[in-house]
């Protein structure tokens, strides 16, 4: 079990997002996330309980963002 929880809507076709995203936090911050399928359009990224980047509005947030957000989160 990890710290970064990546939840993604599976039907929406976000899984891709997903791994990349995880793969972004292994390659630049050394973390392993899980992910999580769910559905209804989320793309929640989360350390520990707290929410620190999200799809909003249409807008998803991009590899170096959800980087950034989770390194300023652990501090």
């Amino acid at each position: 079990m990890s710290d970064v929880t990546i939840i993604y809507c599976r039907p929406c076709g976000y899984e891709k997002r997903a791994k990349e995203a995880a793969a972004a936090l292994r390659r630049q911050l050394g973390l392993e996330s899980d992910l999580v399928p769910g559905k209804g359009g989320v793309f929640q990224v989360k350390l520990g309980d707290r929410i620190v980047a999200s799809r909003s509005k249409g807008h998803f947030p991009d590899d170096d963002e959800i980087v950034a957000a989770v390194n300023a989160a652990r501090d």
